[in-house]
């Protein structure tokens, strides 16, 4: 009996440590996403605009921490977009908070408007979407288990 009861407690063991882990990759892999969204391009189907690049290379992206401010100006030039968004995804845990923010100093007007310039909604409408991106990548998941991979 007391055999049947380790097994027990071994198997329970098992399923929780796969749940949590595959809790976990759910969880970053739609922040992820989000953040992919974010920063999609108009050119490509979002809602990002881009002329040298600068607003999508000030994103920041950090773990249970405040955002950053807005307060940076353009230097000019041609700016790639950052990579640093999966280092930090990568490590963060459940109960994280996952904090994407962007440091330029006009990311505000770009979001919401300003100077007779319509309201682009880069960061709104990717959060609006969390649900749906959860529910896709969760199926993903799904059917990769389901699939044995």
């Amino acid at each position: 009996m007391t055999v049947q009861n380790l097994n027990f407690a071994a198997e329970v063991s098992a399923w929780v440590r796969e749940t949590e882990a595959r809790m976990t990759a759910v969880f970053r892999q739609s922040a992820q996403e989000v953040i992919e969204e974010m920063q999609t391009p108009v050119g490509e189907g979002g809602r990002m605009p881009v002329d040298t690049g600068f607003l999508r290379s000030s994103l920041q992206v950090s773990l249970n921490a405040d955002p950053v401010p807005a307060t940076r100006e353009n230097p000019g030039g041609i700016h790639g977009a950052p990579d640093a968004a999966s280092l930090v995804i990568g490590g963060a845990e459940l109960g994280d908070r996952i904090v994407a923010s962007y440091s330029a100093n006009y990311a505000r007007h770009v979001e919401y408007g300003a100077r007779g310039r319509p309201p682009r909604g880069f960061v709104r409408g990717a959060a609006q979407q969390w649900q749906s991106i959860v529910r896709r990548v969760a199926q993903r998941l799904k059917d990769r288990v389901a699939a044995g991979r």
